[in-house]
């Protein structure tokens, strides 16, 4: 069950301009002018849908009814099936028209939206999800709602018609009770605009947040406990990093068994590679089979970091295979420069049905690998009785995590005779939007794993993607530019937030802007290059402008901002890291990297705004908490040498490789000066040799010149 061109400037990237002007209300579909693939996936609804915008608003006010806004996304298995059952009936579609305007929305595109919704529909008691079904009046204030409706009374929900006709009721003949719910509803969403401050978040705070979501951890199957399994990776970061700091070896081992659980199961395409967005048992066989960049990229990165202290072979083989899936499958179309970035997700569905183009059965895999058949069907749990609805989800949950290498070369070379035939069949659908800040997380992901993996390949990926965004997805500096560079300051660039079909479109958000940041420092930790730290400090400035707030924390929504009913600000994790988290690692890291306490000052205040969650602060935060003790114990690595120095290659790939979950590496050439306020200002070659020094709370230690020394030294 379902738990345009561009503009002049972002805030008038308004969706719904080709809605009509005010006065003028075409009764036709008209998503065939967006760009959103899952806008388009109903481009051919009988329902009069909108995009959002001005436009649809004038239309229920001028017709003096509400608004239907449903939401959802591309890779959704329930939103298609709402689809099909009642948006492409006639009959539904006529009621939806004769009641209401109806609003069609991405979540993907303006999860500013979605989430003021999402609240709006807890606030009422339901659950949310999606597709998210929600009934405004011609304001966009919301009044009530719910998740998917079946088009017949079915599961104790009532059917759509039903609740289609009782709503345009009661909005007609009782608007006391619609004014109640609206009053009582936008009162309690002004909280969403509110910060929780508190003293700060110390070892206490990180000490009982750990001690917290290890209890929360199935210790049999991983991940945490009950079903359905979510991957979770930003709270398994953060316990892993938490490992490293108390030497608790239990958080270490709660890790890794989810790591080894998930990379064995069925959420684990072992043919094609990535990840599924969960699993719907608690054993990581069947899993929702749609999936997405966003949690592709953190377990990366999550496997990139267990693996320099577990040198496991089953943590690199899921690694490459993952970045394989990458660039096979979700690479978007290059643009004039060459560079490309990453595509948003891949459906569940194709023919009509969830998993159907990763499932088996005994006797495919047997007409396809004849005498290897039987070895390769052990290994993979395939029956004739199936494990899922009578077909095969491949899997190894029952095996041991690595089988030798003779016997692993043999089951890759059988995997890859059935990839061959898979790719014959019918393909999921591929939702094409390239995302800012989902690509931000991929892009730092895939830079430090090609680090830690010693795979200049995958930086070469992930550069490519990094100067795509930069490129299509810049939306010009702010006014305020031109005199920022005249005092030396480092000018803001704003973000667009998606570019498809060719065109940039919605204003960015914060989680675009700390995304991106975050990516290029990475990018300039790897590769020593400053243009990239410009970068990152460009997009920082332009969160400051836009979405700063006088507590420091920053809201999602930029101040220009026209269409959200209140600018909510939230450190809390979903299935990506907030905003405010990944700004709160950016901000440590600049400090770390460029020693500019005011950085330091920018990120205590962050973490000072949210602070006041208090004991559950780990649980509900991690990433800001991952910000937080990053800002506290850092050990900064400055590497100094020229780029074609094999010594200081090979330096840099030991500090890579080393199992500090709050490193900072910073290369430096030869004479290149840092920052006065920086621990290794000054510092140099060793007898014209390169030499990396390992600095923490503004004191750095003695040269190192040996990688094996630097490899001990970051162990320890």
């Amino acid at each position: 069950m379902p738990a345009e061109d561009r503009p002049a400037s972002p805030a008038a990237a308004e969706p719904g301009g080709a809605a009509g002007r005010p006065g003028a209300w075409p009764a036709e579909n008209l998503l065939r002018h967006e760009t959103s693939p899952y806008l388009l996936q109903h481009a051919g609804n009988p329902v009069h849908w909108r995009p959002w915008g001005d436009a649809a608003f004038a239309e229920a006010r001028a017709r003096g009814v509400p608004v239907l806004l449903s939401v959802g996304y591309a890779a959704c298995h329930w939103c298609h099936v709402m689809a099909h059952e009642s948006f492409e009936d006639p009959a539904t579609a006529a009621v939806m028209n004769r009641l209401y305007v109806n609003i069609k929305l991405d979540r993907e595109e303006r999860p500013d939206l979605d989430q003021i919704y999402q609240h709006a529909l807890a606030l009422l008691g339901q659950q949310g999800g999606w597709p998210l079904t929600m009934f405004l009046t011609p304001g966009g204030e919301p009044f009530w709602g719910g998740t998917y409706f079946p088009p017949a009374p079915r599961w104790g929900r009532p059917g759509f018609a039903q609740v289609l006709e009782n709503i345009a009721a009661v909005y007609a003949g009782e608007p006391d009770k619609i004014a109640q719910n609206v009053d009582a509803l936008t009162e309690a969403l002004a909280e969403l605009g509110v910060s929780k401050p508190g003293s700060g978040i110390g070892p206490a705070e990180l000490d009982a947040g750990a001690r917290t979501l290890l209890r929360g951890v199935d210790l049999r199957h991983g991940g945490l406990q009950g079903a359905p399994k979510f991957p979770q990776p930003s709270l398994f970061a953060f316990l892993w990093q938490q490992a490293r700091r108390t030497g608790q070896d239990a958080y270490a081992a709660a890790v890794t068994l989810t790591l080894e659980r998930m990379s064995q199961g069925g959420i684990y395409d072992h043919l094609g590679g990535g990840y599924a967005r969960y699993s719907t048992d608690e054993v990581w066989l069947v899993p929702h089979f749609e999936k997405m960049l966003y949690d592709n990229a953190q377990l990366l990165e999550l496997l990139a970091s267990a693996w320099a202290a577990t040198r496991s072979p089953l943590y690199a083989q899921r690694a490459a295979e993952t970045v394989a899936w990458l660039a096979r499958e979700m690479m978007g179309p290059a643009n004039a420069a060459g560079d490309a970035a990453f595509a948003a997700a891949l459906d569940a569905d194709s023919e009509g049905e969830e998993g159907r183009f990763y499932v088996w059965t005994e006797a495919g895999i047997d007409a396809l690998l004849g005498a290897d058949a039987a070895r390769f069907k052990a290994a993979y749990d395939a029956t004739a009785l199936g494990n899922w609805e009578g077909h095969v989800i491949l899997n190894r949950s029952h095996a041991a995590a690595w089988a030798g290498e003779a016997e692993e070369a043999f089951l890759a070379a059988c995997r890859a005779r059935l990839l061959a035939a898979r790719e014959r069949r019918v393909r999921p659908q591929r939702d094409d939007k390239i995302l800012a800040d989902w690509n931000g997380l991929m892009i730092a992901a895939l830079a430090r794993a090609g680090a830690t993996f010693a795979r200049p390949d995958w930086i070469a990926l992930a550069r490519r993607a990094f100067a795509f965004i930069a490129a299509e997805l810049d939306a010009g500096a702010e006014p305020a530019a031109a005199q920022d560079a005249a005092r030396g300051a480092i000018p803001a660039r704003r973000l667009y937030h998606a570019w498809a079909a060719g065109r940039a479109r919605h204003a960015g958000l914060l989680e675009d802007h700390a995304g991106m940041a975050r990516a290029a420092i990475v990018l300039h930790e790897v590769t020593g290059e400053g243009a990239y730290l410009v970068q990152a400090q460009g997009w920082v400035a332009a969160a400051e402008a836009l979405f700063g707030d006088g507590d420091g924390s920053f809201f999602m929504a930029a101040a220009d901002a026209r269409d959200v009913l209140v600018r909510a600000k939230s450190a809390h994790d979903n299935a990506a890291p907030s905003g405010n988290g990944l700004m709160a690692e950016a901000l440590a890291r600049l400090f770390h990297l460029t020693g500019d306490a005011r950085y330091r000052d920018k990120a205590e205040a962050l973490i000072r705004a949210f602070a006041g969650e208090g004991p559950r602060a780990a649980i509900v935060m991690p990433r800001l908490c991952i910000g937080a003790d990053l800002l506290e114990r850092a050990r900064t690595c400055v590497i100094v040498g020229t780029p074609e120095d094999p010594v200081r290659a090979a330096l840099l790939a030991a500090a890579f490789a080393a199992p500090e979950p709050v490193l900072v590496v910073q290369p430096v050439a030869p004479g290149a000066a840092l920052p006065a306020g920086h621990p290794a200002a000054g510092k140099g070659l060793v007898g014209g040799r390169a030499a990396a020094y390992l600095c923490q709370q503004g004191v750095c230690g003695a040269p190192i010149t040996e990688p094996a020394a630097l490899a001990a030294a970051l162990a320890g």
